[in-house]
């Protein structure tokens, strides 16, 4: 899963961008506007007691690519490239990282920090971006719509009125993630570059010494914010980016020094992986851990596949028990004792936290 780092000059997110890889990523190129590309695990405590009770050899972690794209928005009243938003638009989901820090030797460029404005910004610039590709779409189907033949009319007319209803609630400044779309609509709108479709991380990048009070300013923020297809998170980029180049142990003594609870990466990762709209399951064993990542509401044929295109050919049936129930059961044996290992079909509907042992021949 990729998901583009967005966010005005000076806010932070290559410093963000930094702290997640941890400095080991592939440089891009200003001059080409390709991005900063780095692969981060996802933590997940679920895993790692799981791989206490049934030891493998490797524990593999789930992992997102961020995009750090150079350049982008800007406060000057120039809207981004079209290079660049067709870049963000191929990404799964976009991270916007909104300044909420004050630095005197880094003044921003709108000359006074409002994060609240700034994400209103970004917003509009997004939905600016749909609503003229969308205008560009609507020009393109009058012109094929008038020259089809009176029988093609009709889905090029259904087109025209999902596009034109899609922009009416651009301009009532609901992104298209927060409209009503079917699947038979979704279908006709797959070809698209939109980006308002994209879940929305918005990340707020906070003072280090509000390092120790980013859930109460990650909940003020979320109480607006906050909706479907959108979380957010708080967090120091730069005290994270400080922190990433210690070692686990160090970073873990020097949080606690500041009064810090959580890891603001590990908690933007989960909530990345949220907006994301995915479930986790688990493959526990020799010679590996795993944790593998699905789309919410995937089956277990899908989840099959996931693993290995051959397994899900194969597929016979699979093996199923709640990652907490194998947790006390302390074994596959006692799970099964217990009568918590249960077999399920292809269609079966994979739930978050699902351990899962697929039967197959091949």
């Amino acid at each position: 899963m990729d998901i583009g780092m967005i966010g005005l000059e000076r806010s932070g997110k290559s410093a963000l961008f930094a702290a997640l890889t941890k400095g080991h990523a592939r440089a891009g190129s200003f001059a080409s506007a390709e991005p900063n590309i780095g692969s981060v695990k996802v933590p997940d405590e679920r895993l790692d007691k799981l791989c206490v009770i049934i030891p493998p050899k490797k524990v593999t972690y789930a992992e997102v690519r961020f995009l750090d794209f150079p350049g982008g928005f800007s406060v000057k009243g120039e809207g981004p490239a079209a290079a660049y938003l067709a870049a963000l638009s191929q990404c799964d989901a976009l991270a916007h990282v909104v300044r909420a820090f004050q630095d005197e030797s880094v003044p921003h460029p709108s000359g006074g920090v409002d994060p609240e404005r700034d994400i209103e910004a970004i917003n509009l610039e997004l939905a600016f971006a749909d609503s003229a590709m969308l205008e560009r779409r609507l020009e393109k189907l009058d012109i094929q719509s008038r020259s089809a033949k009176s029988g093609e009319r009709g889905a090029f007319e259904r087109e025209q009125q999902l596009i034109e209803r899609l922009r009416a609630g651009l301009d009532r400044e609901e992104p298209l993630r927060a409209q009503e779309i079917s699947e038979d609509e979704r279908r006709i709108l797959s070809g698209y570059q939109l980006l308002t479709d994209r879940p929305l991380l918005i990340v707020v990048n906070v003072n280090e010494s509000d390092a120790s009070r980013a859930a109460e300013i990650e909940a003020q923020f979320a109480d607006r914010w906050r909706a479907r297809g959108v979380e957010v998170a708080a967090v120091c980029a730069k005290l994270e980016q400080e922190l990433s180049e210690l070692s686990d142990e160090e970073a873990e003594e020097f949080r606690r020094d500041l009064g810090v609870q959580e890891s603001g990466l590990d908690r933007t990762m989960r909530l990345a992986h949220d907006a994301l709209g995915l479930a986790t399951f688990f493959t526990v064993g020799e010679p590996e851990g795993r944790a593998w990542t699905i789309t919410a509401g995937s089956t277990a044929l899908e989840a099959a596949g996931k693993i290995h295109s051959d397994i899900a050919r194969g597929f016979i049936r699979a093996e199923v028990v709640g990652w907490q129930e194998l947790l006390d059961s302390g074994s596959y044996a006692e799970a099964r004792k217990r009568a918590l290992l249960r077999t399920e079909g292809k269609q079966y509907i994979v739930q978050d936290g699902d351990v899962l042992h697929v039967l197959f021949n091949v």
